[in-house]
């Protein structure tokens, strides 16, 4: 799918006159999503509606299959409204994970709809206790984003018997009830993620119920073959676009406004504005072509029946931190040609942000990704775990 028929392809996923009726409520709820400090679930619901939650179920299941740049766009779109709603509806793409269960665990997920909201809380790794026929789960995770409106939760556990120290840190899946939420998500951006800890006592978890994190998918579909680390990082760095969009329209409506109080000119009038906002564009529009571009060029390779390449995995890594940045660079740029206007709290400026600072600094979108995309480029290992 090119970029250009990406936006015709998710307006007919979703219906273009629910998205826009969607969109509005988001951005009138938004300070409550804020206070409340999670998405309701009322809400969530609505997002199931609008497709989010089964774009990566398997099409076996009734998922919609849709492809990874439309998914993209879906979440850039949201987050344009609210990075909050943007970043939980980010999620969505967290089936990709559950490809990895057996199919016949699968089944029972799926079983009632395909609309299937998946959270986790996947770190730290916890020794879980092998016992027959599963495994003894006991711990604390943190950051486990959407969780209060979620329909099976995630943990991530290592093992803790002899002679497998070393292995592969799988997830354990269970329901809602078995798990108690840690009400602790106190932020400064991103408030209404609801990303609060997750608590296990010492519950039982059937084999079939776990999964290797990343591990090889028992789905033969072209979804489970994009690269799923990278496709996590993508869903997270593309709420960053959404939020420096949101920036930029915000100085575009107060360039006409009145004069300051000072008596300078509108800030329509003033050069270092109309330069700085030009440039902010073009950068925007860069960061989106090179993800779109990166994004397409690799799904095309999966829908050839091509093994995706070593160099265009840590070229889909290095989309999703540049986006991050860039976004965050640009929504910093946008609130300093604002002046003292955007110091106040109650502005929209403030709240983009604090939320494009906080998705810079999720561990997936961090500087080292640039040295292992690096290392890729010039031949060298990467660090463990970038491809």
């Amino acid at each position: 799918m090119s970029v250009m028929e990406a936006p015709t392809a998710l307006a007919a996923a979703t219906g273009e006159d629910l998205m826009t009726q969607l969109f509005s409520e988001i951005r009138e709820r938004r300070e409550e999503f804020g206070r409340l400090r999670h998405v309701p679930k009322e809400f969530i619901s609505r997002l199931k509606k609008l497709g989010v939650y089964r774009a990566a179920t398997p099409a076996c299941f009734g998922g919609s299959g849709l492809a990874p740049s439309a998914f993209l766009q879906l979440i850039e779109k949201i987050s344009e409204a609210d990075g909050s709603v943007g970043w939980v509806a980010s999620f969505g793409s967290a089936s990709v994970y559950l490809a990895a269960l057996p199919k016949e665990t699968q089944a029972k997920l799926y079983a009632d709809s395909p609309d299937l909201v998946f959270a986790g809380g996947l770190f730290p790794i916890q020794p879980a206790t092998q016992v027959e026929g599963g495994w003894s789960v006991n711990g604390t995770w943190k950051f486990a984003s959407g969780c209060k409106g979620a329909d099976m939760l995630g943990v991530g556990i290592g093992a803790a018997v002899p002679g497998q120290q070393g292995s592969k840190p799988r997830t354990a899946v269970l329901p809602p009830s078995q798990v108690e939420i840690v009400d602790n998500w106190d932020v400064m951006g991103l408030t209404g993620t609801g990303s609060h800890d997750l608590r296990v006592n010492q519950q039982f978890v059937a084999d079939e119920w776990t999964f290797i994190r990343g591990g090889v998918p028992t789905i033969d579909e072209p979804l489970y073959r994009y690269p799923t680390i990278a496709y996590a990082a993508q869903v997270l760095g593309v709420v960053n676009l959404g939020i420096a969009r949101a920036a930029i329209d915000e100085i575009n409506t107060m360039s006409g406004g009145r004069v300051a109080i000072t008596g300078a000119p509108k800030l329509a009038d003033r050069s270092y504005v109309r330069i700085e906002v030009a440039k902010a564009e073009a950068r925007l529009r860069s960061a989106r072509g090179f993800l779109y571009d990166t994004t397409d060029d690799v799904w095309q390779t999966i829908l050839a029946g091509d093994p995706v390449t070593t160099e265009q995995v840590a070229l889909l890594r290095l989309t999703a931190v540049e986006v991050a940045r860039v976004g965050n660079e640009i929504t910093q740029s946008m609130f300093g040609l604002a002046g003292t206007t955007a110091i106040y709290s109650s502005h929209p400026l403030q709240r983009y942000l604090r939320d494009a600072a906080v998705v810079k600094q999720h561990a997936f979108l961090g500087e080292g990704i640039y040295d292992g995309a690096g290392a890729v480029a010039l031949g060298v290992p990467p660090m463990p775990g970038f491809i």
